[in-house]
């Protein structure tokens, strides 16, 4: 790592950032010695055509102009491919911390030469980063729209539906089963979206429209705490524009 490099250094959960550079630059650029020769240092990708590299620290270096951020706060500084990026470094500087030892026979784990991955001495186990897959699901009525409040959310917000695939399930199957298990209803039409990795802490959320097919709503008390069909002139509060969910939404009011 003798070029220098874009760092994502992280400690207690935040990152360390630039302030007021103008042209858009949010990550500290340099040597790796200039940041203390951080262990177990990631490459992670590229920024402004330069390489990039995430660890964890102690504590962040004392770096002029600089301030401690919350992962999501690097959408509104430097938007959505650094926060991309971002998301990828938190990803793999977790799956790092989670795999140093073997989950099969306890042994301290290697990294593997040439691929992404930790692998153990001992019994050959490969442990990749992970993902879980979730579904979102936007059901339309005519122009209403189904939307849903988590207890977890901020308050007042209301979102899609959504829910993490189970194994051996398919994409279109979990959609039907989350969306009938969260208000109880059913729906038909499902159209994919788009998708977006998310890295609070390591999904991958596909999200799809669909039209309903029947049923009353009936809110899960253990995962809805309200639910309801709103227009487009009567929306409550929707999520940040950074999420997928909030996209989603604003893609089927754009729709005749």
């Amino acid at each position: 790592m003798s070029q220098a490099s874009y760092w994502i250094l992280r400690s207690e959960h935040r990152l360390l950032t630039i302030t007021g550079n103008e042209a858009g630059v949010v990550f500290p650029f340099g040597l790796d010695a200039d940041f203390g020769y951080p262990e177990n240092a990631l490459h992670v990708g590229e920024l402004h055509g330069l390489p990039c590299y995430a660890a964890d620290v102690p504590q962040h270096p004392d770096v002029a102009g600089s301030e401690a951020t919350p992962l999501r706060a690097i959408f509104q500084l430097a938007g959505l491919e650094t926060f991309a990026l971002a998301g990828r470094a938190t990803q793999l500087l977790d799956w790092q911390n989670n795999h140093r030892f073997c989950g099969k026979c306890g042994t301290p784990t290697t990294t593997k030469s040439g691929e992404l991955a930790k692998q153990c001495p001992n019994c050959g186990l490969l442990a990749y980063p992970r993902i879980s897959p979730a579904v979102m699901v936007l059901v339309r009525d005519g122009d209403r729209l189904l939307l849903g409040r988590s207890p977890h959310f901020k308050p007042g917000v209301f979102s899609a539906l959504a829910g993490f695939v189970e194994p051996g399930e398919t994409l279109e199957a979990c959609a039907a089963r989350e969306v009938r298990e969260e208000v109880g209803i059913e729906i038909t039409n499902l159209r994919y979206f788009r998708s977006q990795p998310w890295p609070f802490p390591n999904s991958l959320m596909v999200a799809f429209f669909a039209d309903y097919a029947g049923g009353s709503i009936t809110p899960d008390p253990n995962e809805i705490e309200a639910a309801d069909w709103f227009r487009p002139d009567a929306l409550p509060t929707l999520p940040e524009p950074i999420s997928i969910s909030r996209q989603l939404i604003d893609a089927a009011l754009a729709l005749p």
